[in-house]
């Protein structure tokens, strides 16, 4: 017996005709739907979900080290199980960023967004014009693991509900409190120990560190890598050197909360600082000039050159970026003393209840069945193996506890490397609850929990910004304007650390920014907070 059957929640037997109305209630720019999941032997309970097999399209982003999902041992399962076949049409992050809207607006959309990568703002947009189809009535009718987790959690209800009272997109959900600061700064300790040099306390111990690592070439290939990063990223930032050299947090959306007021830290004086002492670090060789440029992959192997000659980087987890066998080299750094006496961690505005996890859209002819499909992964066995992978090859269970249990990665290979290989993501909820009842976290994650509650949440500058569901008229006023004041940050951030200039070019910059409307973006975001904590 598989196990997603063994441990399937299947629920009551849901009542209900499989004609969907995708226009019922509020505005919705959708056409009726008729629903033909009858046509391949629809069962409302059990497994399979149809009996003749049917195959759908999903597209949407995938891990960089993925390999084809239907290789992978949990996306077999689930095909046996429920006898729908999967055509993936999924890509990297980066690439499918750049060909969303071009999917989104052909006469060739999939069934379906599998991580969808969507923005709240794209879905608002294509649910406006009828491409995503509201999913509420299908939840209720046919997605009985869902339905109970959104009755039991009306946090995650209220997450995932447009302003139009509709659900567009399903939810991903993992509570371990390990989001909010993932941009970790380590050194190579192995270096610091040749060169004599103790663990950097404060920020101009920590560039002196870097220094070090430079002019003596502590690397001995004569090709040293004092500091690497990626701006932009998620978990590959440097927003606690902006907040030690500036005093000003920052995060990648570069909106922070401070004593219930919203803030753009592009347009503070101490992120100015920052950047022009950013730009003596560079200007010193202490700064890896394809900062600007690299990819993931292409980040991720650096960490694991045949030569050791990194000597400092930021990233979720230290195995990951320069591997099991290197890891002992590296240590995280604390959380520096900056120019201004004080200890600044930057906090990020990532959510554990996440939406835009799946979609459907209108070229969907079988939203039953693919409600039913999605809401397998709503059980918690399930919900385990998306995120981690399969049991009895990443999880097992333990006999004392009865909790899935991570099965060490094999020699050579992280967790998060091994990860991204057999877990496929998606619709999925890892609760706090489960992680007491059917998934113990995994050690990195345990791990991870203690250095987030020791080291970094004492020192927190900012409050990430809630997880808001701002208004379809709200998202309209700043969709453009944060589209275009990001470009220019980015732009001109990677431009000032790399030929100097920004003194000379900052006023123009904030008049600029203010142009494009970041003070109509901001008074947006901070009447949307507002409306949050006092409904909450």
């Amino acid at each position: 017996m598989a196990i997603s059957r063994k441990y399937a929640v299947l629920g009551a037997v849901l009542a209900g005709t499989l004609t969907f109305t995708a226009c019922s209630g509020a505005k919705s720019g959708a056409p009726e739907i008729k629903d033909a999941s009858a046509d391949f032997g629809f069962q409302q309970t059990g497994f399979p979900i149809v009996n003749q097999q049917l195959t759908l399209k999903f597209s949407g982003t995938k891990a960089a080290l993925a390999p084809d999902y239907n290789t992978m041992a949990v996306v077999k399962d689930w095909e046996k199980d429920t006898n729908i076949h999967i055509n993936w049409e999924n890509l990297p992050d980066t690439v499918f960023q750049e060909k969303k809207n071009l999917i989104l607006a052909s006469g060739d959309l999939p069934d379906a967004f599998f991580n969808t990568g969507l923005t709240d703002s794209e879905i608002a947009t294509y649910s406006a014009s009828g491409t995503l189809i509201p999913l509420e009535g299908l939840i209720e009718k046919n997605a009985p693991n869902l339905s109970k987790l959104l009755s039991t959690r009306p946090d995650i209800k209220a997450a995932i509900t447009s302003s139009d009272g509709h659900i567009y997109s399903l939810p991903s959900v993992e509570e371990l409190g390990l989001v909010q600061f993932p941009n970790e700064l380590a050194i190579n300790t192995a270096w610091l120990a040749k060169l004599n040099i103790p663990m950097p306390k404060t920020i101009g111990e920590f560039h002196d560190a870097l220094l070090a690592f430079k002019t003596k070439d502590a690397s001995g290939t004569g090709k040293t890598i004092p500091l690497s990063f990626m701006p932009g990223s998620w978990c590959g930032d440097i927003v606690d050197l902006i907040a030690a050299l500036g005093g000003v947090p920052d995060n990648m959306d570069h909106r922070i909360v401070q004593n219930g007021k919203v803030i753009y830290t592009p347009t503070q004086d101490g992120y100015k600082k920052a950047i022009a002492t950013l730009h003596q670090w560079y200007q010193e060789g202490l700064i890896d000039p394809e900062s600007f440029s690299q990819d993931d992959k292409a980040y991720l192997a650096k960490g694991k050159a045949s030569t050791e000659n990194l000597g400092s980087f930021v990233w979720w987890e230290i195995p990951e970026m320069v591997g099991a066998d290197r890891a002992s080299d590296y240590t995280l750094v604390p959380v520096l003393q900056g120019v201004d006496g004080k200890r600044i961690a930057s906090q990020s505005n990532n959510q554990e209840i996440a939406r835009g996890a799946f979609a459907i859209t209108r070229a969907d002819k079988y939203p039953a069945a693919t409600m039913r499909w999605a809401d397998n992964l709503y059980d918690p066995i399930q919900s385990a193996q998306a995120n981690w992978g399969p049991i009895g090859e990443t999880l097992q269970k333990d006999a004392t506890t009865g909790l899935l249990t991570q099965i060490p990665a094999p020699a050579g290979t992280s967790e998060g490397e091994r990860r991204q290989m057999v877990a496929p993501g998606g619709p999925k909820a890892n609760t706090a609850e489960n992680f007491t009842t059917v998934v113990a976290p995994e050690p990195r994650a345990a791990d991870r929990q203690k250095t987030v509650n020791e080291n970094y949440k004492p020192f927190a500058g900012n409050d990430g910004y809630p997880p808001v569901a701002l208004s379809n008229d709200e998202l309209q006023q700043i969709s453009s304007i944060e589209t275009d004041s990001a470009s220019l940050v980015k732009q001109n951030t990677a431009k000032w650390i790399v030929s100097g200039g920004i003194d000379q070019d900052w006023d123009g910059y904030v008049s600029q920014l203010k142009t494009i409307g970041v003070d109509k973006m901001i008074e947006v975001y901070q009447q949307a907070y507002d409306r949050y904590k006092k409904n909450s």
